[in-house]
């Protein structure tokens, strides 16, 4: 099994644990207050690993460049609105349809990765993913009549948009992500990945506080107030991001984006387990798609 899977799985993992936790923080927190916590409690962890890597890894600090500092911004920025149209969603829907929208990601950044990076995939590749994306869709629509007006409105409803908007907009933050991890001329792709998160998540940390100082200084006291579980979602955020850094550093975003689809398969578990949320017919078979499609992945890999 290639490395890059391993890490995806787990990413994935810790990406839903921080979306759970995140989800509790929506009640005493604002949209950018729930979002922030991810970036600046990630960003002393994000530091400590770079450093750890460097220090006791003996890993030498990768030089910076403009290509580099250009797709930091780009994917720090598409990464903040992307987060914010998510947690915003937790408040239209329930926790795992909202999720769900965002997972066309996948095939948005494999159009992305081939127009920004000229990667392409293979036919079985593609199918695969879309799978996945039939999955995720039906997901979507398995609260809805199904009728071809119901479904039209629930793909064309307020919350679907929102949801496809946000999975192209990760789509473009991951191919930006993995543009600024090859452009590094580092010793190997862990201290890439571990530089490229440690920058991002410091402009990150920095272009929020900005924000937030600018029009609404009482959240910053609410982030603060809430330090317990903001910190754990800091944690888990940043440990996951590390992971995701990592795996698209060593593969193509497509492909890892695809397998980590696994995430909307931790999501059931938590919607059913933590929130007492029930799931339907439709919903179950959508998820039984995604995981063909991610042991379609791990095969080909």
């Amino acid at each position: 099994m290639e490395l890059w899977i391993p890490i995806t799985i787990a990413a994935a993992f810790l990406q839903n644990l921080r979306s759970v936790l995140q989800k509790h923080l929506q009640g005493s927190l604002g949209t950018r207050g729930a979002s922030f916590v991810r970036f600046g409690y990630g960003l002393p962890v994000a530091v400590l690993y770079v450093l750890a890597l460097h220090v006791i890894g003996g890993y030498r600090l990768p030089g910076l460049n403009l290509g580099f500092a250009f797709w930091v911004i780009i994917g720090g920025l598409a990464q903040i609105y992307a987060t914010m149209m998510l947690v915003y969603l937790f408040s239209l829907r329930n926790f795992t349809v909202g999720t769900a929208y965002s997972k066309t990601e996948p095939m948005q950044a494999a159009l992305f990765g081939l127009l920004i990076l000229g990667e392409t995939l293979s036919l079985g590749t593609v199918l695969a993913i879309l799978t996945g994306i039939v999955g995720v869709m039906i997901i979507s629509v398995a609260r809805s009549p199904l009728s071809p007006s119901g479904l039209l409105r629930a793909l064309a409803s307020r919350t679907a948009l929102i949801g496809i908007a946000s999975g192209g907009v990760f789509g473009i933050s991951a191919v930006a992500y993995r543009s600024a991890s090859l452009s590094l001329d580092g010793p190997n792709a862990v201290m890439q990945a571990a530089f490229t998160l440690a920058c991002v998540t410091g402009f990150q940390t920095l272009y929020m506080l900005v924000w937030m100082l600018a029009t609404d200084r009482s959240e910053i006291g609410k982030v603060v107030r809430s330090w317990r579980t903001s910190s754990l979602v800091g944690l888990a955020g940043v440990v996951g991001s590390a992971g995701w850094f990592t795996a698209m550093t060593l593969q193509q975003v497509a492909y890892v984006r695809a397998l980590g689809q696994i995430e909307l398969v931790f999501t059931f578990m938590a919607s059913v387990f933590l929130f007492k949320e029930k799931i339907n017919r439709l919903e179950v078979a959508g998820c039984l798609l995604i995981v063909a499609c991610i042991l379609a992945l791990v095969t080909r890999s």
